[in-house]
Parts: C-alpha cells; structure tokens; sequence
C-alpha cells in the first residue's frame, strides 16, 4: 500500500523524511524550538527546501544552534558566516540571529522557558485542522499575527506573521496535515 502524504513533501526523500518525521510535531525543547526560529528566520523570502538542504551545514556554522554562544558571536564570526557559502549569506539575517539569541534569552528569564511563553499562545496544545487541499492552508492566522507582534514587541527580528506560522507548523503548534495524509 502507498503512503499518502502532505503533496508538498513529495519533491524528494529529505523533504518526505522531514515531513513524515518533524513537521507538525508538538516540540517543546528550547534548544530545538531556537533551531526552527533561526532556520524559519533565513527562510523568510526564500523556499524552506532551499534551508531544509542546508541545514547540516547552517548547524556547523552556528554552533548547533547554541542560543548562548550565538547571543555573543562577534564581528569577526559575522565576518566568517558571511564568508559561508554553506549557508545563506544575508548580514541582515546573521545579525537577526544574533539579537534573536539575546532576546530569546530575556524570554526564557521571563517565563522560566522560551516554550512556556510560545505555547501560551495556543493554549498548550497543538492546534489541529483539517484541510483537504493545500489551498484551504493559510499563510497566515490571527494567533501568528498576534505572536509575530508580541516577539516584534521584545526585539525580535524576521518572524512577521507568515514566517511565524510556518514556525508553528514546523514546531507542531498547528497541525496542518491535509485530512489524507498519513500523518494527520
């Protein structure tokens, strides 16, 4: 029998491997949820394919995504990330990461953990829908709007709104598995 799958993850095994396994998948570790908001971040504007291959070597280059040293990465690291041909070479998004790592830091000391001020927003638990077509997914909702302001409010940088619902996709806030899929 054929798996059915979400038709987007259908490019390629990395993809079907991402979806079957991480995408909409409550996740609830600081250390992980800080991965998918510096890969999220880098997405903004491009495909989340192009970031998915990339991913290894967007690791390597900041630290497996070590919130505490990235928060003080210096000028000189700046200078070696933009050098990077491994990852996305975007200062404007290297700089977000960093400011991202020291805001995402003054969260934590506020809630106790970053994942206890995110999954506020959706009552603790996932939010599951039902779509039948891709089309009926949305780009973005009313709770990614009111996160993208609230992280916007505490200094955060690339996480509007349609940025932040892919977050909440690929974190498992939103489960948005077409009805078929056998992963719904």
């Amino acid at each position: 029998m054929e798996i059915v799958r979400c038709s987007w993850s259908e490019k390629d095994n990395l993809y079907r491997k991402y979806h079957d396994q991480e995408w909409g998948k409550p996740v609830y570790g600081d250390e992980t949820i800080f991965e998918f908001l510096v890969l999220e971040s880098f997405q903004a504007g491009l495909s989340w394919y192009t970031i998915l291959k990339k991913r290894g070597n967007f690791a390597q280059a900041f630290d497996n995504f070590d919130y505490k040293k990235i928060s003080n990465y210096s000028e000189n690291k700046v200078i070696e990330l933009m050098n990077n041909a491994g990852i996305i070479r975007n200062r404007l998004k290297i700089l977000a990461t960093i400011n991202n790592a020291q805001r995402f830091q003054e969260v934590q000391k506020e809630f106790g953990s970053f994942s206890t001020y995110l999954w506020k927003f959706v009552d603790g638990k996932p939010i599951v829908n039902h779509p039948k077509a891709l089309s009926e997914v949305p780009a973005t909702t009313e709770i990614s709007d009111a996160l993208s302001k609230d992280l916007k409010k505490r200094g955060f940088k690339f996480l509007g709104s349609t940025v932040v619902y892919a977050f909440m996709q690929a974190t498992g806030m939103v489960n948005d598995h077409l009805v078929d899929c056998h992963c719904k």
